[in-house]
């Protein structure tokens, strides 16, 4: 009896698991329309799109509770400001009570009548033209942000910047030396030989782009062309500072897929995702666009190009969290669930997407695979330095005289980016300092630019490479704000899985709101997130503290390097 009871709850669990995998996929977009329909909070209306695809009303409720798009109050008009780095430094905050102002509706929450609600975001992808807010998914950006007094028309968003100084663009081959994409593909698919694509991929020596700069042969052999295999284009990476994902989406999405479908090729899968941003409202519009026209010309489909490569591929939407651009959270957020760091392993390519083999590769690198398989990937391997080969888009933030994103060969002098490329701060403004690599990366000061562009030249001096996102800071904000604007950031965006990133990042926020002189309590604080996080996020915290301590000319105890 026993027995009979122990199988039944079994059939009864896989049961519920497959139906959780049919409509798990489509749960965060339920959610997402039930949210715009509604002013209420997530546990009214949560349970109703669980039960109405046959799901627990707690598999609703943890996601529409943990994103920040599902679960920020939303008025009939929901305006999003940018609270990233770039936009701080650009007026050291000051942009948000101005908004709060002129809208008449403070961060977190709806007017009265119910007519705006206002929720604060991490990044938007104007870090060139910042400080930025989308109303709807119209962006402004500038000085005058929201609609204000009759007769006052707020700046319209700019369209990126981009130049590249290789003479040879490899990521901006279409953006800016009007390339053509799809020209690689359906020769590739046709001549029959996966194993070629991804022989010039090892060769060209490829890193990911996305923060880990694992080699990109190494993480597609790994996934062995297991029957199943999902390759995922991850485009739900918000590093504060950085738009490059924004950039290729936007202004090139078929060079992007075209980068997919080589991945799939190589890897033997026959599905392919793309996950895109919310914060991009007109990059995930291009993207579905040029999904739309790749099938109706033949590139994807059950028959790739009359050959027998079937491929399928599909967009789907982030909902508002930066730990979901880190690839288990990133699988977990196309699960339907909360976007949680996983415990590795199983890696992803072993158990990845409903347990399937499952390759990430972020827009950047995929963007640089038609290339490479054209051009061989020993003249890939040429560019860059003998270790980190190829270029790399850099994005300066909008206190520079000259912000965008500039496609440069790796190992190129930090110093002549912000200097030659970015003609120094705008203004003629002193820099007080420069974040390189995201919120979490690490910060140089004006002296201290002599570094090559690449993860060890960064690494050696307390900074990380990342998307390669560089943020200025002049002399009008103050050391303690930026500090608290690092916590800040921070205790927002840890995903809550692990109590030391997730109690640790709040204890950081408090220690910096209080002020005073670090002691052993930040330094055991340091260890903690260093040593005992689950993911890089937690990890990554201590050293870019301890990279703004040295920059402002402190040394406190025990957040020396």
């Amino acid at each position: 009896m026993a027995v009979t009871r122990s199988a039944g709850r079994f059939d009864a669990f896989r049961a519920l698991s497959e139906r959780r995998g049919k409509a798990g996929e489509q749960l965060i977009g339920h959610l997402a329309r039930a949210r715009q329909e509604t002013a209420e909070g997530p546990g009214d209306w949560a349970p109703a799109v669980a039960s109405g695809l046959r799901l627990p009303a707690a598999a609703a409720l943890g996601p529409a509770a943990y994103y920040a798009d599902l679960a920020a109050p939303h008025g009939r008009r929901h305006v999003r400001v940018c609270s990233g780095t770039a936009c701080f430094a650009a007026q050291a905050g000051r942009h948000l009570p101005r908004v709060e102002r002129e809208l008449g509706v403070t961060v977190g929450a709806v007017s009265p009548d119910g007519a705006t609600s206002l929720q604060a975001v991490r990044c938007l992808g104007y870090c060139y033209a910042g400080p930025a807010l989308l109303d709807g998914t119209t962006p402004r950006t500038g000085p005058a942000l929201a609609a204000g007094p009759p007769g006052r028309a707020p700046l319209p968003a700019p369209p990126i910047p981009a130049a590249d100084d290789t003479g040879d663009p490899v990521l901006l081959a279409g953006a800016v030396a009007g390339e053509p994409a799809w020209q690689v593909w359906p020769a590739a698919v046709t001549a029959g030989d996966p194993g070629g694509v991804h022989r010039e991929v090892a060769a060209s020596g490829l890193r990911g782009r996305g923060g880990a700069g694992f080699r990109v042969a190494a993480k597609w052999e790994a996934a062995g062309r297991a029957p199943g295999t999902v390759v995922v284009a991850n485009g739900d990476e918000g590093d504060p500072g950085s738009y490059a994902d924004r950039l290729l989406m936007e202004t090139d999405p078929q060079r992007v897929l075209e980068g997919l479908a080589l991945a799939c090729y190589a890897c033997g899968a026959r599905r392919g995702v793309v996950l895109v941003r919310s914060e991009y409202p007109r990059a995930l519009a291009r993207m579905r666009e040029a999904v739309g026209r790749a099938y109706a010309d033949g590139h994807f489909g059950p028959s790739a190009h009359g050959t027998d490569t079937a491929l399928d591929v599909e967009v789907a939407e982030g909902a508002g969290s930066y730990v979901s651009g880190e690839e288990t959270a990133l699988i977990a957020r196309l699960e339907g669930d909360r976007g949680c760091a996983r415990p590795r392993p199983p890696y992803p390519t072993a158990r990845g997407l409903w347990d399937a083999p499952t390759v990430v590769n972020n827009v950047e690198t995929l963007a640089a695979v038609p290339w490479i398989v054209a051009r061989g990937g020993a003249a890939y391997a040429r560019r860059g330095t003998p270790e980190e080969t190829g270029t790399k888009l850099v994005c300066l933030s909008e206190r520079f005289a000259r912000p965008g994103a500039y496609e440069v060969e790796l190992g190129t002098s930090l110093r002549q980016i912000v200097t030659r490329l970015g003609g120094g701060l705008k203004d003629g403004s002193e820099p007080a300092a420069f974040q390189v690599g995201g919120p979490l990366g690490g910060f140089l000061a004006p002296g201290a630019l002599d570094v090559p562009l690449t993860t060890a030249g960064l690494a050696a001096r307390g900074a990380a490479l990342g998307h390669a996102g560089v943020v200025a800071f002049d002399q009008r904000v103050e050391p303690s704000e930026v500090l608290r604007h690092v916590w800040e950031f921070a205790a927002a965006e840890s995903c809550g899985a692990c109590s030391p990133c997730r109690v640790g990042s709040r204890r950081g926020l408090e220690l910096a709101e209080a002020g005073g002189a670090p002691g052993e309590e930040w330094e055991r604080l340091a260890r903690v997130l260093t040593g005992a996080s689950l993911c890089a996020f937690g990890r990554r915290i201590p050293p870019a503290v301890r990279s703004l301590a040295r920059v402002y000319g402190g040394r406190p105890e025990g957040w020396e390097p």
